[in-house]
Parts: structure tokens; sequence; C-alpha cells
């Protein structure tokens, strides 16, 4: 079984957390959920990750927050030598990254290298001969700027991509990456009525989509009988 990073961003589709979670850990895999300050807006931390002797707390063993990165900070406390270093932890632990919902935001940064909370550390700490999956979710109009296609492509190029062609629209530029890329996945949106009221393209992807495109990902093909 596998050991899954479940980063969540920002976007109304992080309501889908737990049912995220829950889905992949019914398969048997351990699951650690990297949450966005945004993120936790949508959803309650404690309610997907109560501390087993705590209940009424947060347990950073299942779900960290940027908070997690410098414990005691606001009581003074300050780094040490020897101190761990929670997102080259959480790098080392896992076998796959999961990233859902993948705002407009947070796509922007990754594909620019700015890591300025434990997810995008995360991310920028990745090796990136392993497996990610990602699965952007947005509002109709920010997922056909231009810019959403021109990000795409710059990830997929780190993720040892063949040329992508410039032409494409967003849709194809995953096709093309998931055809392509050794690495990386993306979970195509959906189109559909949107929580801000428009309708289009920019859903995250179902559930169970990304659950199998993970397990695809990270569990090799049966291997040949024995002759």
């Amino acid at each position: 079984m596998a050991n899954i990073v479940l980063g969540v961003t920002g976007s109304v589709a992080a309501i889908r957390t737990p049912a995220l979670d829950a889905a992949f850990r019914q398969q048997g895999h351990a699951v650690r959920i990297v949450a966005t300050h945004a993120a936790t807006y949508f959803f309650d931390p404690i309610a997907i990750a109560p501390h087993p002797e705590h209940p009424h707390q947060r347990d950073p063993s299942r779900l960290t927050l940027d908070a997690d990165e410098w414990p005691g900070h606001d009581s003074g406390r300050r780094w040490e030598r020897d101190d761990p270093v929670l997102h080259i932890e959480l790098r080392n632990w896992a076998d796959v990254l999961v990233i859902a919902p993948l705002d407009a935001n947070t796509l922007a940064k990754m594909a620019c290298g700015i890591c300025d909370n434990c997810l995008t550390c995360v991310w920028r700490a990745w090796d990136t001969q392993r497996p990610v999956v990602l699965a952007p979710a947005m509002n109709t109009l920010m997922w056909q700027h231009p810019m959403t296609r021109r990000q795409l492509r710059m990830l997929a190029v780190d993720a040892g991509a063949a040329h992508i062609p410039g032409h494409l629209d967003e849709l194809g530029v995953i096709a093309c990456i998931n055809d392509r890329s050794p690495t990386l996945r993306i979970a195509p949106p959906q189109s559909k009525r949107l929580a801000c009221g428009d309708i289009g393209i920019g859903a995250i992807a179902e559930v169970q989509t990304i659950v199998e495109m993970t397990l695809a990902l990270i569990q090799p093909s049966n291997p040949p009988p024995a002759t």
C-alpha cells in the first residue's frame, strides 16, 4: 500500500476532502493531508482528523497546516539545530503527491517555483522522478485564461513530458501531459454549474476518477505469468 500526501488548496472543491481522504484510506493507503490556510474555509480540519486522545483538537500527524512548520513560533520559540523540517519529512514519507483541488493561485505558484506555504514547499522539494496527480478546480474563465495553458505546459516540461504544442486548448494540453509524462497525471475538470453560479468547465473531477488515476500511476501493471 502507498503513502499518499493529499494537498488541498483554496477552491470550493475542498469540500470533497473528507470523501477523497476516505476513498484512499478505504483502499488501504496511508494518507497525510496538507492544507493551505484558504482550504480550511471549506472543511473542518478537526472533523476530518481528530486527535485520538483529544477529540476536540486536530491531529497534526494526519492533517498539516502551515503553522505546523514553525511549532511554538507564536509563543516566541525559535528554530534550533536538528529540529525537523516538516515539508522534507512529508516528502520523504510519501510515495505519491496528490493535489486535489488545485486552485488557480497554487497552480501559478507551482509553475513559477514559489514556495510560501507548507504544500508548495513539499511540491518544490519533490523529486520530479516520483509520481504526482493534480486535480484542477476553478471558475470557468480562470480555467480558460491563457496563463492556465502556459502554466500547465511549464509543469509538463519539469515532469519530463515531450513537447506540448502551443495551439492546444486546456483539455488538449492535459491529454498530452497524461500521455507523455512518466510521472505526472492531471485529472481534467468537469463542466457543470459551479458554486459561483456560472455554468461551464472548472469543477473538480469525481473522487473516483482521482483515486483511479492515482492508483494506476503508483501500482504497476500485473506482471506476466512466469514461464
